[in-house]
């Protein structure tokens, strides 16, 4: 065999290698600002729940990853112009996102929770210790109606272009004064500051935030799950197609679903939620 066949050879080779590997690559968008989920320590490192279960699904799958971060309120178009192929982000599978993406099945629960400063009037309300605005009922009746009246005239602050934030607006709990915010950590300062009457988010944010913080961030009211607050937490992927694109996407769409469900039965999300939460959040 002549030099130039070995080096037509070694093209070929080198360039089958290159599609294979980059056929097995999954770039995975994160906020970054949003812990316990998804945060930066003080290196401006990637770090959180969901940083560890991306890589722990990675491993199962047997994907090269990479992890980069992606402002909240423009995740959904980034994943949709391409910048990455799935969202891992503190998103909830909610009616109104699935017109636009699909969902791997949810790999933990978010329950909401309104948050105040100690001694706060809206401290000690009445209301049943969780709701789930999908089974209604006399005891999601009397929640809404209770935070209707307590929540009048009220500011409270939410993280913008979140569910937290439809919820508000969509008139269950009468009309409120939103303020919004860019991330969860202005919400968390401007609720320490005095602001904010209030504040809307994953429960786990403001115990997360007054553990670290020392501030006395209190939780008040029922916690919420169900209705405008989604499903769960899930893998946020393109709609596959017919094209090579969509095709990719609808079996990468396949492969966290299987890795989850793995990582599920091994234990990896319970043992990673209760590092992170401090109790097994895991569907």
């Amino acid at each position: 065999m002549n030099k130039l066949k070995i080096f037509g050879m070694g093209i070929i080779i080198s360039l089958f290698l290159s599609i294979t590997s980059n056929a097995e690559t999954i770039k995975i968008g994160t906020e970054g600002a949003y812990p316990p989920w998804n945060s930066k320590d003080a290196s401006g490192n990637l770090i959180g729940f969901e940083v560890e279960l991306a890589n722990e699904l990675c491993a199962i799958m047997k994907a090269e990853c990479t992890i980069v971060e992606q402002d909240w309120d423009g995740m959904i178009p980034a994943l949709l112009m391409r910048k990455f192929d799935a969202i891992m982000a503190g998103m909830s599978i909610t009616a109104e996102r699935q017109k636009t993406i699909t969902f791997s099945q949810g790999y933990a629960d978010e329950v909401a929770s309104l948050a105040v400063m100690k001694g706060s009037s809206l401290e000690g309300m009445d209301t049943p210790e969780g709701i789930n605005l999908t089974l209604g009922g006399g005891d999601v009746k009397k929640a809404l109606k209770t935070l209707t009246g307590a929540l009048a005239g009220k500011t409270v602050c939410v993280q913008t272009a979140t569910i937290h934030q439809n919820f508000l607006d969509s008139g269950d709990v009468g009309k409120v004064n939103v303020r919004t915010y860019k991330t969860q950590d202005e919400v968390n300062l401007d609720l320490a500051s005095g602001r904010c009457d209030a504040a809307l988010a994953a429960a786990v944010a403001f115990t997360d935030y007054a553990e670290k913080s020392g501030k006395p961030v209190v939780l008040v009211g029922p916690t919420f799950s169900g209705g405008a607050f989604g499903n769960g937490v899930g893998v946020g992927i393109r709609q596959g197609g017919d094209d090579t694109i969509g095709k990719r996407d609808a079996k990468l769409l396949k492969d966290f679903n299987k890795a989850i469900d793995k990582a599920r039965k091994q234990g990896i999300i319970s043992k990673l939620a209760i590092k992170h939460f401090g109790f097994d959040a895991s569907m």
